[in-house]
């Protein structure tokens, strides 16, 4: 009782500033981890941050507490062990998002990007989200303005709203590339010779909504028609899609609902049909938290047939990563490793095109760390470990274009309803000046890394001020810990 008086009187003094932003309004509690409570917790379809030492954390809500008392759950106050109730995470510069970019705060950086760099930056406005903000993708090649026959990168943030620094990482990978390509000869070298696709904010409402009213926020911002808002876009995706209930929930509340059917959301349609006009060699997903590579598939324990090539791209991508700062990215494959999912992203472009693709689980490690909530200052070295990986993965894409990771799957370049125009550089509708104009014409545990071959040739990956081997590197030490679901 008394327990309960007390979390009530947190409650009460919590919820009382109106002004305040709506993710004061929860807290983090944890419970004990047992097969009768954790089936309990399945069944309220609430919000799970992650398991740690026996103990099962979660984000509550006052219904939720109400149910949990219901249920005779006994719990743990933790909010104040987390941040960003954590001093050092509260106070963000410059804004209420601090050096995080809003939905409003990229898309002038990014059309500043092709204004200053318009030889090499495009931007593209691949569609609207559910409440009309462009979904903004940055080309970025030698020739731009034209389609060539040349190997084809996709990177891709925030399919999560609350992962903010998932945005930040491809963001800035789009800066360095065009602001070192006449410094850089490894740069200019790369950006030649294929075409790199960035959409760093796919779900400019859910970023918005978690940056103003609930920084927990997931998903999109789909009314349900039944109290409830929010598709998880990361479950959307056709790929076995619905499979079951454990890899995506079909009920509207959940945080890992599917949406009505396949590509319900205009978030994942403007993919869908970006895809389908493209050629790419190979994709990355950025989420957080946890530092973990993985690989398909998601919605089975079962390896694919690529399994020894996927394994060996993301161990390649580990060791460079650490050999930056020593922070170790685990690898393995996602439905294996970790938990099952379906509807996700890699699953799809893996099943659908035959192409290495990976979600990077961007730091922290986990959150007694931080959880999603990175401090400003994190941001520029997060990049920076992560920035030799991207341009090997660039690298290998080059040095394979057209080879395909399964010949009997290789894919004629195509530009679906666009085939036939005499200029097929127009995809979606293209952003000048702020202006829109229409387009008219096996299973495995979580690795450390281990040497091992790709099928890419030992090259030396200048940054800048360091020169990294990409196939030099010292094997890893696995470190256990827990880890979100994704």
């Amino acid at each position: 009782m008394k327990k309960a008086i007390l979390f009530i009187t947190t409650f009460c003094l919590v919820f009382l500033p109106l002004e305040a932003q709506d993710y004061w309004n929860t807290e983090i509690i944890s419970v004990e981890k047992d097969q009768e409570t954790v089936k309990k917790l399945m069944e309220m379809d609430l919000d799970l941050l992650m398991e740690w030492n026996n103990r099962v954390y979660i984000i509550v809500g006052f219904n939720d507490f109400l149910k949990l008392q219901k249920e005779n759950i006994p719990y743990t106050l933790e909010t104040f062990n987390f941040y960003p109730y954590k001093q050092k995470e509260v106070s963000l510069q410059g804004g209420i998002n601090g050096r995080y970019h809003s939905y409003a705060e990229l898309e002038r950086e990014l059309l500043a990007l092709q204004d200053s760099y318009s030889h090499i930056a495009r931007v593209i406005d691949l569609g609207d989200s559910l409440e009309g903000r462009n979904i903004y993708a940055l080309k970025i090649s030698d020739n731009v303005y034209q389609d060539e026959q040349e190997a084809e990168l996709f990177f891709v943030g925030c399919h999560h709203a609350r992962e903010w620094i998932s945005v930040e990482v491809p963001f800035l990978l789009g800066k360095y590339l065009v602001e070192n390509y006449e410094t850089n000869s490894q740069v200019k070298d790369l950006v030649d010779q294929c075409e790199i696709w960035i959409v760093p904010l796919l779900n400019p409402d859910g970023l918005e909504y978690s940056i103003h009213f609930y920084r927990y926020w997931r998903k999109n911002r789909r009314d349900n028609g039944d109290g409830s808002f929010g598709v998880d876009p990361n479950r959307n995706y056709s790929y076995n899609w619905g499979l079951d209930n454990e890899g995506s929930s079909p009920f509207p509340s959940s945080n890992v609902y599917r949406g009505t059917s396949a590509f319900s959301e205009p978030e994942t349609q403007v993919i869908r049909d970006l895809f389908a006009e493209r050629n790419f060699q190979a994709v990355i997903s950025y989420h957080n938290y946890s530092q973990v590579i993985l690989y398909p598939w998601g919605y089975t324990n079962q390896p694919t047939a690529e399994d020894q090539l996927l394994d060996q791209i993301a161990a390649d991508m580990s060791g460079l990563i650490q050999s930056v700062n020593g922070n170790i990215y685990e690898y393995g494959q996602a439905g294996a490793d970790l938990y099952l999912t379906n509807g996700d992203m890699i699953d799809w472009t893996f099943g659908t095109y035959n192409i290495p693709s990976y979600t990077l689980e961007l730091p922290p490690i986990d959150q007694e760390h931080g959880g999603f909530f990175n401090a400003e200052e994190d941001i520029q070295p997060i990049f920076n470990e992560n920035l030799p990986a991207m341009l090997y993965l660039i690298d290998w894409s080059v040095q394979n274009f057209g080879s395909g990771i399964n010949p009997s799957k290789k894919r004629e370049r195509r530009y679906g309803p666009r085939a036939n125009l005499k200029d097929k550089t127009q995809y979606g509708r293209e952003a000048r000046d702020g202006r829109e104009d229409k387009d008219t014409t096996q299973n495995s545990k979580l690795k450390a890394n281990e040497p091992k071959t790709s099928g890419v040739k030992s090259k030396t990956i200048d940054i800048g001020s360091k020169a990294i081997n990409v196939r030099k590197y010292s094997p890893m030490v696995i470190k256990e810990h827990k880890r979100k679901k994704d």
